[in-house]
Order: C-alpha cells, then structure tokens, then sequence
C-alpha cells in the first residue's frame, strides 16, 4: 500500500515534520511492507517557511528580530528562485515565544513582522508572502507598521492595550505604505475573521493568548480605537473598511495591518498545497493521512485538515486524519472529506498524557491505523 503522509504541525507540542516522522515510523511498525511519502504542511502558521523551502528550494537568509516581548529572536527570510520572499509571522510574535507566565495581549507586539518584511525588502525581494498564524500578540499589526516607518512609534510598538491611548491626528502610516508601494504583498492564511466583535480577534483568539475577559474587551475596545485612526472617515460596518474584510482579524489583527499596508489574503492552506503540487502526490496512492493538535470547528474553516481532505477528496482517495483530540462529528467529517478521525487522548489514556508524550503516542497510534488499513 503507498500512504501519503501529510499532516499539520501539533500546536505547542510537535513540528509538522515531527509529526509526519512519528506517523510514518508508527505505519512502518504495523506494515513494514508499505511504501510512505512523507509531506509535511502548514497553512500559513508555525512551519511555513520550511514547507515552502522544501518546495520551491531558495536561499534562506538568518536574521534577528523582535520578539512579542521586546527581546531578539532568531527568523528566516526564504528568498525563493523568483525572487519572491516567503516570511512566516510566527517566529517574529508567535505564542510559542512567550513564556505561560507572561502571556498577556495587551502587552505583547508585532514589531519583528515589520522587521521581517524590512529585512526581505532589503534583499531585493520583488513580492512578499507572509505566512499568518500561530501569534501571540493582538496588536492589529500596529508593531508591524511601526518598525516598518509608521508614527507615533512608541505607541504603536507598545502592544495592543496601548492603543486606546493612540492620538489619530498624530498617526501616520505613510512611510510604511511607501515602504512597500514597489512590491506585491500576499498574506497567506485561512482565518476569516473579522478584526472586531465577537467573531473578532480579541473575542476569538485573545483568550488563547492568556487574556482575561475584562482584557478582551478592553482590547477589542483598543483595536477598534485604531481603525478608526487608520481609516478616519469610514464606518467600521460600512463598504471599505478593512476592518470587515475576512482575514482582518487573523493573528491578533496582523492582517488588519497588513491590509492597510496593500496586501492582497490569499488563502493559506490552498496556496501551500499549490507550491507543494500535493495533489500529484495524492493521485499516486491509496490513502491520505493528515492530522493535527485539535480535529475541531476550527479545522472546518480551511486549515490543513480540510485543504487535504478536500484535495483527497478530488483525486479519490480516503482521508485519515490522526489528531491530539477529536472533536468533530461524523456528518461533519464526512462533509469535509475524512473517512476517520483517532485522538491521541484514547490512545494515551487523557489529553494530559497524549501532550506529555506526543511523539510515543502518534507512533502508537499510527501503528494502531495501520494495522486496519494496511490490510484494506
């Protein structure tokens, strides 16, 4: 049996890579007979820039930016054989860079996106792809437009609390547009929330970044401070307000920013699979496995999960999905494409100790998948 192994990264615990590497070892020690290709993915988050490497080949370029808390950390600039520059937002604010115990929002900033995207304009790159998601920060990108020339900067890198202090006459993002007037920008995710409200970014993701209740709305309150600043003039629910537009929301409003800078969304897990040309690879086996931390509402909305099954679903094969958790309904499964779906957390016993042992539990589990469906 020939398997294609294809599976996001497990938030906070495994790599995509890692992830395909303790499926495929899983597989091998149920059907060693079986042929596996390995293909790990990401849809725009944690990852991205080694997908595309992997892809497209390029020159990876070392830099050092600002972290969400203001200290250095260490980033890539893929400069591709085009010349287009592929940046992954995540090593410059992602959450996994900030420690539990200071995971607050409010504080927290994108500024080392900006310092990304400086770097790769300073490369000679002539259009920018930035991979969104996976962030710790809920600044609306405003970091972002500062480090990349916009003012008042002290309050624009300060995080996203700060904002409600933002004086709109004094706001200038001229410099960080004109920055950018010669290049094409593509953001490169499949959230689709808006920047405001209670499918916004501070309602949806805020708490997943360690903000309270009382910190949502108050940065809610804070972005909403700021749109209206970077687009004086127009209504927030009105015809041209980038804060509506779908995306605007995604890592904490970094696409919200990114929009006002010109970007074009383009969607994430779609144009990963497009660079990968996943779907040769899919029409060459007999069955797709994918996986991720949480098979949820979410993996309906077009991350990986859904952009695989959808592909295995057009090219005819059956699509397993291994995940931390399942939490997914089979109508809905079927729906999107998936055959089956396994937790990890039955395997291990309880989610605790599927994310103690991630590794031992997806080769187990891999393993467990195997022995049914290599016998198919």
């Amino acid at each position: 049996m020939r398997v294609l192994v294809c599976p996001d990264s497990f938030t906070g615990t495994l790599s995509a890579p890692a992830a395909a590497r303790a499926i495929a070892a899983g597989w091998h020690d149920a059907a060693p007979g079986d042929e596996l290709t390995l293909a790990p993915l990401s849809d725009g988050g944690p990852g991205f820039v080694d997908v595309v490497h992997a892809a497209l080949g390029g020159e990876l370029l070392a830099v050092s930016v600002t972290g969400p808390l203001g200290d250095p950390v260490p980033a890539t600039v893929l400069l591709a054989p085009d010349g287009t520059a592929y940046l992954e937002s995540a090593q410059a604010c992602g959450l996994h860079l900030v420690p539990h115990d200071r995971r607050d929002p409010t504080l927290t900033s994108t500024a080392g996106v900006g310092e990304l995207i400086g770097a790769a304009l300073d490369a000679g790159a002539r259009a920018l792809v930035v991979g969104l998601g996976g962030s710790g920060t809920n600044d609306g990108g405003a970091g972002a437009l500062a480090a990349l020339g916009a003012g008042p900067a002290e309050v624009l890198r300060a995080g996203g609390g700060a904002l409600r202090d933002l004086d709109p006459a004094a706001l200038d993002i001229a410099p960080a547009r004109a920055r950018l007037a010669a290049v094409e920008l593509r953001i490169a995710s499949d959230v689709d929330s808006p920047l405001l409200g209670l499918r916004g970014a501070s309602a949806v993701f805020g708490p997943q970044k360690g903000a309270t209740a009382d910190q949502v709305q108050r940065l809610d309150a804070a972005l909403e401070h700021f749109a209206r600043a970077v687009q004086p003039g127009i209504g927030l629910n009105m015809a041209g307000s980038l804060a509506v537009a779908p995306g605007a929301g995604a890592a904490g409003g970094l696409g919200y920013g990114l929009l006002a800078l010109g970007g074009q969304r383009v969607p994430g897990i779609a144009t990963v699979l497009e660079l990968t040309r996943l779907a040769i690879a899919a029409s060459t086996v007999d069955v797709v496995v994918t996986g991720e931390g949480c098979f949820d509402w979410q993996s309906l909305q077009g991350k990986v999960v859904a952009g695989v099954a959808a592909l295995a679903m057009a090219v005819a094969r059956p699509c397993i999905v291994l995940a931390g958790q399942v939490e997914v309904g089979r109508r809905e499964m079927a729906a999107l494409g998936v055959e089956s779906a396994f937790a990890l957390a039955e395997i291990a016993g309880s989610a605790e100790a599927a994310i103690a042992d991630p590794e031992t539990h997806l080769r187990a589990l891999a393993a467990r998948v195997a022995r049914t469906w290599s016998r198919r």
